[in-house]
């Protein structure tokens, strides 16, 4: 096992540096999916969650509370609820996305809303009281003082963006369930790599995983670094 584990790091190293195709399939997939399913998660749930963050009423906290559980969401359940929806029989059956990458797509955008609204809602909430009756005091309306909450935390907004590009590209159950996995076409890099892995095919693997977990790295030292900077 241990002579096969080495010779598939360095066939990893080879697939990497000859732009090997099947790799390339696997990043562009990979990227397009959960670059799409997070951008509309924010474009939907950032004005939401921020709005929420804004404003006191009544049952804020059963909201909060709502949203926080999913967050928490279990991604193979999720896609068990989209495989449903789109399959033959399901409600939305008549589409045909089912094992495609729109079905993988709204799988991920249904994950990536709960902690948008959330990391929104907090990005809100943690701005500086006295911005706030600074920004009305200078005869801002409501919208108004939302524009310049939003630029004031726009960091952690950032942030918040990362954290979930980097839960839904390091995601497996969902687009395993709705994706089918197939080569050239709906295969990820983390449906991939288990399929390699029970294959033996241990180069592409490696090298996959490899990626991964450079995008990861490259993902939290921009964190660090917004957080290191300040607002």
């Amino acid at each position: 096992m241990s002579n096969e584990i080495i010779d598939g790091f360095f066939q990893a190293i080879y697939l990497i540096f000859t732009f090997d195709p099947e790799v390339w399939s696997v990043i562009a997939v990979s990227f397009r999916v959960s670059l799409t399913s997070t951008f509309l998660a924010t474009l939907v749930a950032l004005p939401i969650g921020s709005f929420i963050g804004l404003r006191e009423f009544r049952g804020k906290r059963f909201i909060s509370n709502l949203i926080n559980t999913f967050m928490g969401f279990p991604p193979v359940v999720m896609g068990l609820i989209v495989f449903l929806l789109l399959s033959s029989s399901g409600l939305f059956g008549f589409l045909g996305l089912l094992y495609s990458t729109t079905a993988m797509i709204i799988a991920q955008f249904l994950l990536a809303v709960p902690i948008i609204l959330g990391t929104g809602k907090a990005a809100i909430e943690s701005v500086e009281p006295a911005l706030k009756e600074t920004v009305l005091s200078l005869g801002a309306n409501e919208r108004q003082l939302w524009w310049e909450l939003i630029k004031d935390s726009k960091k952690s907004i950032i942030a918040g963006f990362l954290v979930t590009f980097g839960q839904a590209i390091s995601e497996v159950g969902a687009v395993m369930i709705v994706g089918g996995n197939i080569r050239w076409s709906t295969r990820t890099f983390t449906t991939s790599i288990v399929l390699q892995t029970r294959m033996g095919e241990f180069g592409m693997a490696i090298a996959l995983g490899i990626i991964l977990i450079t995008i990861a790295f490259i993902l939290n030292y921009g964190m660090t670094r917004l957080q290191g900077s300040g607002k």
